[in-house]
């Protein structure tokens, strides 16, 4: 099985807004996305690639590494 990451970050405490992480988003691989939830000022990404590559970028945009960081079995 392949490993399914999810990675969130609260932005209401970081040095950007969604706003400004929407417009520096890197591309992703085939598959991954990045997801935002803008009621809870909160914004990630979900991978299903098993590449992270991006996500120092990211990193750097908000300043903090994620609040949750979880990897799951993807069931068929």
């Amino acid at each position: 099985m392949n490993p399914v990451r999810l990675l969130l970050w609260n932005v209401a405490d970081s040095k950007t807004t969604l706003a400004e992480l929407r417009a520096k988003l890197p591309d992703l691989p085939e598959g991954d996305h990045w997801i935002s939830d803008p009621a809870g000022e909160r914004f990630g990404l979900i991978s299903f690639s098993g590449s992270l590559c991006e996500v120092e970028r990211i990193r750097e945009l908000i300043g903090k590494d994620p609040e949750i960081g979880e990897e799951f079995e993807l069931e068929d």
